[in-house]
């Protein structure tokens, strides 16, 4: 079974397949990184929510940044919403975006097993 969070454009936010929930991209808004981070995972905590996952379940993020003079802010940042040692695998990158005021961009998996009913 496939379950979509949905957007208005050609996107989904999340597909859940299995046990695996596939975290399409979200943005950060406003006006400093730190603003666009903690906005990045409010939305991305509402997205899995939708699907009954957390961060917590989170095994593998992306954070693409447009300026890389900006990764310690988020290693600082990172340990707001993950416990000391129990942080994703993780990939940063920079790039330009479209959106001239986006200064991070994140999407990854997370692990979100169903109970599975077995029969002998």
């Amino acid at each position: 079974m496939v379950t979509r969070v949905t957007t208005a454009f050609s996107y989904s936010s999340a597909v859940e397949v299995g046990d695996y929930v596939f975290i399409g991209f979200h943005r950060g808004f406003g006006e400093s990184l730190t603003e666009q981070i903690h906005s990045v995972f409010n939305h991305l905590q509402d997205t899995l929510q939708q699907l009954g996952a957390s961060l917590e379940q989170v095994v593998k993020i992306n954070v693409q940044l447009k300026n890389i003079g900006d990764l310690p802010e988020i290693e600082q940042l990172f340990a707001d919403y993950f416990p000391d040692g129990e942080f994703p695998a993780r990939m940063i990158s920079t790039t330009e975006f479209i959106d001239r005021d986006c200064l991070l961009m994140i999407d990854g998996v997370a692990y979100h097993p169903r109970s599975r009913i077995h029969k002998a």
